[in-house]
């Protein structure tokens, strides 16, 4: 065989192992974070695709791993905030009224934890509805926290940026599991 002949072969069989594979790796985290930040106006394409990027096994992961992926995240933020929180509530002295909004936040993030081990089991036995309310509760915790702050004028919340972290992690997985029931290959 020639190696022109060789090469041919060889570039035909590498376009046809490209052409039939689906979307995954990188390709596959960018058109989810694509189309998660086009039908959601909460979510960054930057920060869906930075975060997804950020679990080793989401290069080859199909939409249901980047799924789990995603709601792991999730589940690593609330249970990393709430630590943050203890440490904020220990660590410095806060008057009565942020006292208070930081016990709220506490307990709202500790109910987070068990809601997202809920949408974990759920997503697992494919109950994505009953998944996507635990981390719709996920989100609502997040702006609950967020909200007890702001009902002070002039009060800042120390959350904030976890909050919004909280957030948008949560809207990345259901965007995730709403492409997953809709049967989307992205």
């Amino acid at each position: 065989m020639s190696p022109f002949f060789s090469f041919i072969l060889l570039a035909l069989f590498l376009f046809f192992v490209i052409s039939i594979q689906p979307a995954n790796g990188q390709n596959l985290i960018n058109e989810t974070c694509k189309t998660s930040a086009r039908d959601d106006p909460n979510i960054s394409y930057n920060f869906c695709t930075t975060s997804l990027q950020a679990a080793p096994a989401s290069r080859c992961a199909t939409l249901r791993g980047l799924g789990k992926i995603s709601m792991r995240l999730v589940h690593y933020n609330v249970t990393d905030t709430r630590c943050y929180i203890k440490h904020l509530m220990k660590n410095r002295k806060w008057d009565p009224y942020s006292k208070q909004c930081l016990k709220d936040c506490f307990e709202l993030f500790s109910d987070a934890i068990s809601s997202v081990k809920q949408a974990m089991k759920y997503y697992k036995s494919k109950q994505y509805d009953d998944a996507n309310v635990q981390i719709s509760s996920v989100m609502d915790a997040a702006t609950t926290c967020e909200d007890g702050f702001k009902e002070r004028k002039g009060l800042v919340s120390p959350l904030t940026e976890r909050n919004r972290n909280t957030f948008q992690l949560s809207a990345v997985a259901l965007s995730v599991l709403h492409m997953i029931q809709k049967g989307s290959d992205v």
